[in-house]
């Protein structure tokens, strides 16, 4: 299995701690006037979701998991969990919402999305980088709001919360990124 060391670790990095698969979401190099430099990180667990810092010195070494991801289509939420099916054999997986938490807030009924298994286990989901939603909630705009870059909150059909510039509207088609939950543009 290949391993990472402290000067490999960056943002989306994969790696397994306690023999857990979780995922880098923050990490800061830090070189201090005496002693060696090592890496703060906060790292997302695959299984779990809950999210814990770690210190890595010059010479921890860390395992990469074996992740296999698959294509799969959401179903609905049935009260317990979530349900996929796979677009290929037509098999329905159930995820527990703690697994889906990061994606749910950006997908929809009928949605591709990448289900993430380790060791044969569905584990977590990864929303699509882009998606087109429609705003369900903005406030009003008032005479004098321009687009100068000045934003206003906007709720969207999945609940997902967004910063939108003031021209966009209640009722709008937008694409949002899924990674850092920008704004990019209004659907024509």
């Amino acid at each position: 299995m290949a391993t990472i060391g402290m000067g490999d670790i960056k943002k989306n990095i994969r790696l397994i701690i306690n023999d857990v698969p979780y995922k880098v979401i923050e990490f800061q190099h830090v070189k201090p006037g005496k002693g060696a430099a090592f890496v703060r990180m906060r790292v997302r667990s695959f299984i779990d979701g809950k999210v814990i810092e770690k210190t890595v010195h010059a010479g921890d070494k860390f395992e990469v998991p074996e992740l296999r991801h698959v294509t799969m289509q959401f179903l609905y939420d049935d009260g317990d969990q979530l349900q996929f099916m796979d677009n290929e054999t037509y098999e329905q997986i159930g995820l527990s919402y703690d697994a889906c938490e990061e994606a749910m807030k950006w997908i929809k009924d009928g949605t591709n999305v990448d289900m993430i298994f380790y060791r044969g286990d569905a584990i977590s989901v990864d929303a699509p980088a882009v998606m087109e939603l429609k705003i369900v909630e903005t406030p009003p705009n008032f005479k004098g709001d321009t687009s100068s870059g000045s934003r206003k909150p906007a709720t969207l059909e999945t609940g997902a919360v967004v910063q939108i510039p003031y021209h966009i509207l209640e009722g709008d088609v937008i694409r949002v990124n899924t990674v850092d939950g920008e704004y990019i543009e209004k659907v024509k």
